[in-house]
């Protein structure tokens, strides 16, 4: 008989914002194993089901040249949490676009550690949120670059829109290299919306709520650009944004 797996607690790093009492009810997570062989090429996206309360953790496996494209969007869930742990052998490619949209008191996570295991790897990882009310967003992603691994590329870029000062966004793109000759970046910013574009968009005729509307579609499009799903993805990240707005 398996041990059953304990309940994390606030000192575990990828838990450190979550919502405890919420993951109850849903821990422990099981392992959804993707494997993609040698060359393969393979994609997946998420969207919301309707459940109060979601966990995912998918664990995907890239063997030499193999590339997965994997797009989320996170939303209509009290606490929606998305866990993902990646592995690249040689030349292997992996793309994640995520959006994160929450309002009143829901609580998202988005957590990644992607480990770059062979040389020539490259990874991307494009994170956006949008938070309203008293919601909770958090990015929590690791990249590691395994001893070895030289040619490595791999990039973050996490931005979070806060629609009220009631809200909060987490983030923590980390770095783990131990390799030379390697090319890796992160950026997070966490803001909100740029007055002078609200005023430019109004000044062209745009009543206000529409011309909010638009800059926050914009600004989480730039999650699914080039998804294989990317009009649905889209579609289903308007409707989300209508709840917010």
């Amino acid at each position: 008989m398996s041990a059953v797996l304990p309940l994390p607690t606030r000192k575990d790093e990828d838990f450190r914002y979550s919502d405890l009492a919420a993951l109850a009810g849903v821990w422990p997570v099981a392992r959804e194993e993707i494997h993609v062989a040698a060359g393969g090429s393979a994609s997946l996206s998420l969207l919301p089901d309707g459940g109060d309360t979601v966990a995912r953790h998918l664990v995907i496996t890239l063997d030499d040249g193999a590339q997965f494209d994997l797009r989320a969007l996170n939303a209509g869930h009290a606490f929606g949490r998305i866990a993902v742990d990646v592995r690249l052998g040689r030349a292997a490619r992996f793309t994640l676009g995520a959006a994160q949209l929450g309002h009143a008191g829901e609580t998202l996570e988005l957590v990644t550690e992607v480990t770059h295991a062979e040389p020539d790897a490259v990874s991307r990882q494009v994170v956006r949120s949008v938070l309203g009310g008293r919601a909770t967003g958090t990015y929590l992603g690791r990249v590691a670059v395994a001893r070895g691994a030289v040619g490595s590329d791999a990039d973050q870029s996490v931005r979070a829109m806060l629609l009220d000062r009631t809200a909060t966004a987490n983030a923590r793109p980390e770095l783990e290299i131990y390799a030379d000759d390697v090319k890796c970046a992160h950026g997070c910013a966490v803001g909100e919306l740029d007055p002078a574009g609200l005023f430019y968009l109004q000044s062209r005729g745009l009543p206000p709520p529409l011309a909010k509307r638009l800059m926050l579609q914009a600004f989480v499009a730039e999650a699914f650009v080039g998804a294989a799903d990317e009009d649905a993805l889209s579609a289903a990240a308007l409707q989300a944004l209508e709840a917010l707005l």
